[in-house]
């Protein structure tokens, strides 16, 4: 079964009250980890800001990881794949990015994103809806952009709330749903443009090697080639997560595998493919199979 999974890593979206306890569970070692390189405790001020809640869900990821290793006894997926923040947890179990330099940079991401919202002020809307795809084209119209492509009848815009505001009256009028998001820093539009140069500094500093397995890039919606390039210029790219879930289809994936806190991306994959899947979840309870 594990030639055809796939292990997916979920991003800021996945707030979930008890991703201390996960932590504490299965990878208690981070703990001190992340209180020492974000320099307080992002577990107990998570709902406060994204410089906290980053590394919050960066570690419960790696601790869901660690849960899956060890009910598959070791034994690795065929592919993974991460939404936004997820890729840094995805990368770390393809064996490609040392974790503690992933905390690391997932702390100066979360630095980074929360300047972008202090000067950008952007806000983040769901749009749902069988014509969803033709809406996002016409999102500049709106002065949004389409931040995740998340799966055929689910887009996400960023964008100013008044700008977002104009969006949604355009969407409820064509009979969509939509849904501005409690998410304090978007990123993912161009908008983010002038904040790429100083986390490719960060990225500089790291060493990346081959992945054991191979890691899809929410920027193209393909495997990694050029890891730190794609990681920097997914502040301003499209999350297109839609067209990873496809690929890995198109590739025998039939079982995808949440690690870490909630279940955001299976419910995403799932509005993907009906039929002929099977989805788990390693959060903080039980293995849940839907």
């Amino acid at each position: 079964m594990s030639s055809h999974s796939a292990v997916i890593f979920p991003g800021q979206g996945s707030q979930h009250r008890n991703i201390r306890a996960l932590v504490e569970e299965h990878r208690p070692d981070l703990i001190e980890h992340a209180v020492e390189i974000v320099g307080d405790d992002p577990f107990a001020r998570a709902a406060e800001s994204t410089r906290f809640l980053q590394p919050a869900v960066y570690c419960a990821s790696l601790a869901g990881w660690e849960r899956y290793r060890q009910a598959e006894g070791g034994v690795p997926p065929a592919y993974f794949a991460g939404h936004s923040l997820g890729e840094f947890a995805a990368l770390v179990a393809a064996e490609s990015l040392d974790e503690i330099d992933g905390l690391r940079l997932v702390a100066i991401r979360g630095n980074v994103l929360e300047r972008a919202a202090r000067e950008l002020a952007p806000a983040m809307m769901a749009v749902i809806g069988p014509d969803v795809q033709d809406f996002g084209v016409q999102a500049p119209t709106f002065g949004a952009a389409v931040a995740g492509d998340n799966a055929p009848d689910q887009i996400v815009l960023c964008g100013a709330r008044d700008q977002l505001e104009v969006a949604r009256e355009a969407a409820v009028e064509r009979g969509l749903d939509a849904r501005v998001l409690r998410i304090a820093a978007g990123g993912h539009t161009p908008a983010f443009e002038k904040f790429v140069p100083g986390f490719e500094e960060a990225l500089a500093e790291v060493d990346f090697r081959t992945p054991t397995r191979p890691v899809f890039s929410g920027v193209t919606g393909a495997p990694f080639d050029e890891t730190r390039r794609l990681l920097a210029e997914s502040l301003r790219s499209t999350v297109r997560w839609r067209q990873i879930a496809m690929e890995l289809h198109r590739r025998g994936v039939r079982r995808f595998v949440e690690a870490g806190p909630g279940h955001v991306l299976l419910g995403l994959v799932r509005r993907t493919f009906s039929t002929d899947i099977e989805l788990m979840a390693m959060d903080d309870s039980e293995v849940r199979v839907a």
